[in-house]
């Protein structure tokens, strides 16, 4: 740590150095404002003793600097004086930004203490900057074992997924061929999540998930993804609605993506016997909007931790679809094209998340 003493006097710089001399504190020392300026600008310190009387720039004027500057903003001034104790001077002290005002002859005792104390905070400061360090480094090692893992266990899963497919359709016996039925589903449901993984990885990793823009048909895309979905639940309603211009510019199968979060997210949470209605509106010539509603609603402490990561896992523990991940990544897709996502959910047993895409 640095401490710097700035006094026009040299027998008051002695005087000071001697008190404050610590065995981690390395004492700096200006005879002037610009003096101290100077060492500022190479320094960092953990606390500045001005004197307040000095010749062509005073205390007052060297704190003010000082609190105008970014590196020696946050720096704990004490104005040392041997002027009157005017209470004029004191306000205009603590209106420079001091945090203590002593009067010589100084208190040898009472400096000492006082100075110790915000060595002591300084020392917290920097125990607390090295912590946040680690941890940070530490969830960055971890995000990127996450996507390391994510991407090398799809090889693997394929080979498993490839051969329960092949034992299901050649097996003649009933007891196999469910058995590979399980292990299918199984491996599907892995693999999803295993997509979740990565996607969360890039978004965190490389500042959003990636996008290949081509021009897409929406309304086309949302259809897809309903029939595929109204497949795994034949017994819900899903009812649909486009109006509009329904292409542009954007990434296809990311979109899908999100259609798909959204809609499964609706089936999944929603009452099991109302309906569920998706509305495509391209009415507007510059966005196009995505509209997925259900029955029931959202408890309010939910909503702004919703897009969370893994908030879906932590809510419902025992739940075996997915990590929780579906609505976060449908929230970076939205954000990578420069749309936005809401959710409305209130007391009439409705819930509606609302996609805007740019074109």
């Amino acid at each position: 740590m640095k401490c710097l003493l700035v006094d026009d006097l040299e027998e008051n710089l002695l005087a000071l150095s001697a008190l404050l001399r610590r065995q981690d504190v390395e004492i700096l020392t200006a005879r002037s404002g610009s003096e101290a300026l100077e060492l500022l600008l190479v320094h960092d310190v953990a606390l500045a003793l001005l004197d307040v009387q000095m010749p062509e720039m005073d205390g007052f004027e060297l704190a003010e600097l000082m609190r105008g500057s970014e590196r020696t903003r946050q720096v704990p001034i004490i104005f040392v004086t041997a002027g009157t104790r005017d209470q004029h001077r004191v306000f205009k002290g603590y209106e420079s930004g001091a945090v203590d005002f002593l009067f010589k002859p100084i208190e040898p005792h009472i400096l000492q203490n006082k100075a110790d104390v915000f060595f002591q905070l300084h020392r917290h400061k920097l125990r607390l900057a090295q912590e946040l360090r680690e941890k940070t480094e530490t969830l960055r090692l971890n995000e990127m074992l996450t996507a390391v893992l994510s991407h090398d266990l799809r090889s693997p899963l394929n080979a498993v997924l490839t051969s329960a497919l092949l034992i299901q359709r050649r097996s003649t016996e009933e007891p196999v061929k469910e058995t590979a039925g399980r292990i299918l589903s199984s491996g599907r449901r892995m693999s999803r999540m295993i997509e979740d993984m990565l996607d969360m990885a890039r978004a965190r990793l490389a500042g959003g998930i990636p996008l290949k823009r081509e021009p897409a048909d929406l309304g086309a895309l949302v259809d897809r993804v309903i029939s595929e979905i109204q497949a795994a639940y034949p017994e819900r309603k899903i009812e649909v609605a486009q109006a509009g211009h329904l292409g542009g510019n954007w990434d296809g199968e990311r979109l899908a993506q999100v259609a798909s979060n959204l809609l499964g997210n609706a089936l999944q949470h929603g009452d099991p016997a109302g309906v569920v209605r998706v509305t495509v509106d391209g009415g507007r010539p510059d966005a196009v909007v995505i509209k997925v509603e259900n029955s029931g609603t959202i408890p309010p402490d939910l909503l702004p931790q919703l897009f969370d990561p893994f908030r879906g896992a932590r809510r419902q523990t025992g739940r075996t679809e997915g990590l929780g991940l579906g609505l976060y990544i449908v929230q970076q897709i939205v954000l990578a094209h420069g749309g936005s996502v809401d959710v409305q959910s209130g007391n009439d047993n409705h819930t509606a998340f609302v996609v805007r895409i740019h074109r």
